[in-house]
């Protein structure tokens, strides 16, 4: 019988090669090769404004290993404590503001307000803040790159959480932005915009804050003569339907020694018409008070810095960002300086349960 051994050299070359590449692959599943990086997706055709630079620094900054630099830490905090003394004074209290005494605006430094018995009570007793540092806190912000981040466990587990302008809680957004709550801020702005000034039916506003707890509710009474007859209207509208949340006023005199203590650094565009932000303040409070500050939620820019996707403003609406008084992306850039420095941590991608 004739053979044919063109025949049989296909299958043989065939069955060689697939037993080749199966122990090839064993070989790189043993060694722990790993896999081929993600594509870096393209830019968009119509970036945000002024942000191409900046993202790029976020992209080569984040592509290392964060790590805290506790020298950098302790300095800058030291600093803080001993020019801005905001353990003592960052909050009006009866005790460092009594009945009689006169209050100068922080953005308005020629009007005063003289603390009457009626304004007296709203003050809470004492200083809120124990005599003691936090092992960690959490500053949270509102921008949509919370979106799908899965930082709500990290964000919860923190000792202290603060968040800004009463955000939206619950309703799904827990397992990227947490619940827990212990110091929440309001801008007056919100009062004005979301509760017609407080000029009609307040339930609906007190109601609101109960996913808030019994959180301090952090208002800027007397940053402008405006929002002190709206922050009293809310400290009434709390106590009298008996709401648990506890509302308490920003101290002017530690907001001007904060904006001072800037200014000092050279850091004239964070300050517009004398204003920080809510959001970079509470991060200065937190840097005062904690040993380790994680900062989520801080993003002012349209698109994500890594995935070049559309971020909204806020996470939880689709409104457009309107800064108003504030240079959002020179303070943006104040906390990559700090990040970068070691002397807090500023989360901009998805959180890994478990790891911080």
């Amino acid at each position: 019988m004739k053979r044919h051994p063109e025949k049989l050299s296909i299958p043989l070359i065939v069955l060689c090669l697939g037993s080749l590449l199966i122990t090839a692959l064993w070989i790189i599943v043993d060694n722990g090769e790993p896999p081929s990086p993600k594509k870096i997706p393209p830019w968009p055709s119509d970036p945000c404004k002024g942000c191409r630079e900046l993202i790029e620094k976020v992209r080569e900054l984040y592509s290392k290993t964060w790590k805290k630099q506790e020298d950098n830490y302790r300095n800058f905090s030291s600093q803080l404590r001993s020019q801005c003394q905001g353990f003592d004074s960052a909050i009006i209290t009866q005790a460092n503001s009594p009945v009689g005494s006169n209050i100068v605006y922080s953005a308005e430094s020629t009007t005063t307000r003289m603390v009457t018995p009626e304004i007296f009570s709203t003050f809470i007793k004492e200083n809120p803040f124990p005599k003691k540092i936090f092992d960690t806190c959490a500053v949270v912000g509102n921008s949509g790159i919370l979106t799908n981040s899965n930082c709500g466990e990290m964000i919860d587990s923190a000792q202290l959480v603060i968040r800004c302008n009463l955000p939206s809680l619950g309703k799904g957004y827990e397992k990227h932005v947490g619940n827990k709550t212990d110091i929440v801020t309001a801008n007056p702005s919100i009062l004005v915009r979301k509760y017609g000034s407080l000029d009609g039916p307040r339930r609906p506003f007190v109601e609101s804050l109960h996913i808030y707890g019994k959180s301090l509710l952090l208002l800027p009474a007397f940053a402008f003569d405006f929002c002190t007859p709206l922050c009293l209207k809310a400290a009434y509208s709390i106590r009298d339907l008996e709401s648990p949340i506890r509302p308490t006023y920003f101290n002017p005199d530690y907001l001007r020694r904060l904006n001072n203590f800037w200014r000092s650094r050279g850091l004239h565009r964070v300050l517009n018409r004398g204003i920080l932000s809510t959001g970079l303040l509470m991060v200065n409070i937190a840097l005062e008070n904690c040993a380790n500050v994680h900062v989520y939620g801080f993003w002012p820019f349209s698109i994500h810095p890594f995935e070049l996707n559309a971020v909204k403003n806020h996470y939880f609406d689709d409104e457009t960002a309107n800064w108003g008084t504030h240079s959002m992306s020179a303070e943006f850039n104040l906390l990559l300086q700090l990040h970068s420095q070691g002397v807090l941590r500023l989360h901009l991608g998805n959180c890994r349960p478990g790891k911080n």
